[in-house]
């Protein structure tokens, strides 16, 4: 599919499903219908305009622009005891997009359709060196699309282990990259090698958006995704917004001093959270009880935990009690109604459930704790919030920067 221009910015809340009657309506009218549309598929017209509370004419009107943009398809046709039958409409599933997930040392690419599903998946390795690394993901995307020849791609979606400059798109902030990814245009490259456009964000942001779009939290309106692997890194929705603050770096709570005396961590400071909270903390707390064999990584560590190894469950839980420690920040600072875990944390969340929760409980100002819960498979999280970068910029969680 051709690159579109970037809409401009506006703040919409979706959650709201409610009319629109701005300058705007046009536009935020669009993305009310192919929001409901997406969580009601197969759907009639009809019931788009009861739903939504718009003119029929409006909603056909709507409906058919997204048919031309291969956006929606129409389905099968619906038999009722009387007048003409309504055609069902769903998302296209021929519709896809090209998404990566990038780590320190490797990237996970991805073909996702426009209801979360994947279709294609493949792991290549990263270099310090950005050139190598960018053209590297640019490599598997062209062998992704492919394999993928009857899909038309919308865009690229990248979620990032940083923050990027919603303005300039480019990486600001990247403590677990080498420093020289802070100067490469990624987003300039990977549109020249594949002629598609480019969104990028923090690894947390994507992970809140795959919720929104994909998992259960439509309904929810103040939450925040705290995702722990390498970093820890935290995305905000605050009533229904998506918080960004100014060039992006709003969330930054893993890089909140805890300890001056602490360890030093990859942002140039000492005694972050991350420093204690995040999985490569787990490993040096694990080193500490076991200096003559240390884990290997992160996923060795946890298989030794499930196996019952004492220093191994001494290491998570002297880790799930130091993201106890942190959530007080998010809690006094958000009040927020749920706390949402992703990344390697999930994979251990029988082993750390109960000392967060403690320690938060006991944490709280006033009032009881938010929810506590894991999104299960991190990657998978990550992956599905990158393609949700893409699918924004038509039905999106516009951003606050206040």
């Amino acid at each position: 599919m051709k690159k579109t221009a970037r809409p401009p910015k506006r703040r919409f809340d979706l959650l709201q499903e409610d009319r629109a009657s701005s300058i705007l309506a046009r536009d935020i009218n669009r993305d009310i219908i192919l929001e409901l549309l997406r969580l009601r598929q197969p759907i009639a017209r009809v019931e788009l305009a009861e739903l939504s509370g718009m003119q029929r004419s409006t909603v056909s009107l709507i409906v058919e622009q997204l048919i031309e943009e291969k956006w929606v398809v129409e389905g099968a046709m619906v038999r009722t005891p009387r007048g003409r039958p309504p055609t069902m409409l769903s998302l296209n599933r021929d519709l896809a997009i090209l998404v990566a997930d990038v780590r320190p040392s490797q990237a996970t690419l991805a073909v996702v359709d426009l209801n979360g599903h994947f279709i294609l998946r493949e792991v290549v390795r990263l270099a310090s060196d950005p050139k190598l690394g960018v053209a590297r993901i640019a490599e598997g995307m062209l062998r992704l699309r492919s394999q993928h020849k009857h899909g038309t791609f919308e865009g690229i979606g990248i979620s990032l282990p940083g923050r990027v400059d919603p303005e300039t798109h480019q990486l600001i902030l990247a403590p677990n990259l080498n420093p020289k990814w802070l100067k490469y245009d990624i987003r300039a490259a990977l549109e020249r090698e594949l002629g598609l456009q480019v969104e990028m964000d923090n690894a947390a942001n994507a992970c809140l958006l795959s919720e929104l779009w994909f998992g259960g939290m439509q309904n929810v309106r103040n939450v925040v995704v705290v995702t722990i692997s390498e970093g820890v890194g935290t995305g905000v929705l605050t009533n229904g917004q998506l918080i960004t603050g100014r060039r992006g770096l709003a969330g930054e709570f893993g890089h909140i001093q805890i300890d001056p005396a602490g360890a030093l961590c990859s942002c140039g400071k000492r005694g972050c959270w991350e420093t204690f909270a995040s999985s490569r903390a787990a490993l040096r707390h694990h080193a500490e009880l076991l200096p003559k064999d240390p884990a290997d990584d992160i996923m060795d560590l946890m298989n030794r935990a499930d196996e019952g190894e004492s220093a191994a469950l001494e290491a998570i839980a002297r880790q799930a009690k130091y993201i106890g420690v942190g959530l007080r920040m998010i809690t006094a600072a958000l009040s927020p109604d749920a706390i949402v875990f992703a990344g390697d944390i999930t994979a251990c969340w029988p082993h750390v459930e109960s000392v967060i929760r403690t320690v938060v409980d006991d944490g709280m100002l006033a009032g009881s704790a938010p929810l506590l819960l894991p999104i299960g498979d991190g990657e998978t999280a990550r992956l599905r919030g990158a393609a949700a970068l893409v699918l924004q910029r038509h039905a999106g969680y516009h951003r606050s920067t206040t």
